[in-house]
């Protein structure tokens, strides 16, 4: 968690954050803090809400129950019960609890939003979660029993139960009762008061710490599949060719003019081409090496849309009702709604799928002893004797053969709740966990590409390939050494997909 020597701040404004930003302090690589320009916007929503509960005024979501019981008016004497019995009842969450970093993010993503002001919390809310980001304390939150809409109830009312000092919560590695978690860190449970508990059960936050982490792997790792196709372009003596400049900015979709210029710089100074360029017979390759700038491309184009979603969910107000300061008004209406992130998350799942496709379309080719140009059978040093990389090629299929599944989008489905009153959900919170899943797929596919084509490349010495696969290779051989004879892969394919997830060859 934040060490004393993190000197980056970020001061929450309730503006949008950048992925890089969120990734930050889901790492624990960043303080926050809430900038002292919005407490006087905070405050003024709030006092909104205590005009209103003085006038005797009802008003859904400060005085009334929630969802199909909104018709029920709730005295001014029980309306701190109330608050505890949302968030008590609405903490139904069920499976596997968030990882720290998913935790944090959504922590975080709370936090900033209930500093836009439109939420009636008061500004001790907003720094309860400030104080429990900074001190690593961590509520633990299973990840299934969200819909989407009204928000990610379940998940937020699981954080919400540390706030108040009940539920559990991760502290110093231990799993904790959240009264304990406080006590440790010298923190008072918060009382919360009408219009608090809503404030913290709707929205999106959920959905969006657990897919915008996601797309921030998928990006880094999109980049790695260009490392891995320009590796495996040398091991079969492909032409570069299709990649010239001139060809797509004949078609300039941003993604895929941007491969075509990576892969040319990673192609580099090759000695591979040079030694095959003037008896090279083939006119083109097959569509794996020859279609990528297209595929990667057309995949980094959906994963910038799907950063961008993100990062203005990042700086929305998603609860409801909501509180407009300016003209004392408490508006009701759907921004809860999980649509724009669950559409997203699914088209970003139904992208990685593909780019996972035609990583292990490079692979069969070597090593599949008709295609791979000369190179050993499975590229095994001993073929017969030995299996090679057969099975690795097989595990990436199984991999995708499950990707292929979890692209079914979750936000076509729908399914109504809470006696109809919510008639349409997002399910958005199922497309962000699935594309958590298809992202680990993803990298371990191309980690096993990675591999096969270091491996290829071995067969082409003592020619050097380009500058930049040379590097790559380096990085390759840095966690995992050559298959001289069979054995067991797994730790290596392991080892290469986290050197993907850490960024090291984004080359």
């Amino acid at each position: 968690m934040p060490d004393e020597h993190k000197n980056l701040v970020i001061e929450l404004d309730g503006q949008p954050l950048t992925l890089a930003q969120i990734a930050r302090v889901a790492d624990g690589d960043a303080h926050i803090k809430l900038a002292d320009t919005r407490r006087e916007s905070v405050t003024a929503s709030r006092r909104v809400v205590e005009e209103i509960i003085a006038s005797g005024q009802t008003v859904y979501g400060v005085n009334t129950g929630f969802g199909k019981l909104s018709d029920y008016v709730v005295p001014s004497d029980e309306l701190r019960e109330l608050q505890l019995n949302l968030v008590r009842s609405h903490a139904c969450g069920i499976g596997n609890p968030l990882s720290i970093d998913e935790t944090r993010a959504m922590m975080l993503l709370r936090a900033n939003v209930l500093a836009k002001g439109f939420s009636g919390a008061r500004v001790e809310v907003i720094e309860m979660l400030i104080a429990l980001l900074e001190r690593g304390v961590h509520p633990v939150i299973p990840e299934k029993g969200s819909v989407g809409a009204s928000g990610d109830l379940a998940p937020l009312a699981h954080l919400a139960l540390v706030l108040i000092g009940e539920g559990e919560a991760f502290y110093q590695g231990e799993k904790l009762a959240g009264a304990v978690a406080l006590q440790q860190v010298g923190l008072e449970p918060l009382q919360l008061e009408a219009k608090e508990g809503i404030a913290l059960l709707n929205g999106t936050q959920a959905m969006a710490a657990i897919g915008g982490l996601a797309v921030r792997r998928a990006i880094t790792l999109s980049v790695a599949a260009d490392v891995a196709c320009a590796m495996t372009h040398e091991a079969l003596l492909a032409t570069p060719t299709a990649y010239d400049g001139r060809i797509h900015r004949a078609r300039p979709h941003a993604g895929q003019v941007e491969v075509a210029r990576h892969l040319c710089e990673l192609l580099q100074d090759s000695e591979i081409r040079a030694s095959h360029l003037e008896n090279d017979s083939r006119v083109q390759d097959a569509y794996s090496l020859r279609c990528a700038p297209q595929v990667h491309g057309a995949v980094r184009d959906c994963l910038m849309h799907a950063c961008g979603i993100v990062e203005i969910e990042s700086g929305s107000a998603t609860d409801n009702p909501l509180v407009f300061a300016d003209t004392g008004e408490i508006l009701s209406g759907g921004n809860f709604h999980g649509a724009p992130l669950g559409f997203a998350f699914d088209y970003a799942a139904i992208a990685l799928t593909d780019l996972a496709g035609i990583s292990e379309r490079r692979t069969e080719r070597l090593v599949n002893p008709d295609l791979s140009e000369g190179l050993p059978p499975f590229l095994a040093a001993h073929a017969g004797t030995s299996s090679g990389l057969m099975i690795a090629q097989v595990a990436a299929v199984a991999l995708i053969a499950e990707m292929k599944v979890l692209s079914h989008p979750a936000s076509v489905d729908n399914l109504p709740t809470s006696g109809n009153k919510e008639d349409h959900v997002s399910m958005g919170m199922t497309a962000a966990t699935k594309l958590r899943t298809v992202v680990e797929n993803a990298e371990h596919v191309l980690a096993i590409e990675l591999l096969a084509a270091a491996e290829g490349l071995e067969y082409r010495r003592p020619l050097k390939a380009g500058t930049g696969v040379e590097q790559a290779h380096k990085i390759v051989r840095s966690h995992v050494a050559r298959l001289t004879q069979d054995r067991a892969l797994s730790n290596d394919i392991q080892r290469l997909a986290q050197a993907i997830r850490r960024g090291e060859f984004a080359l």
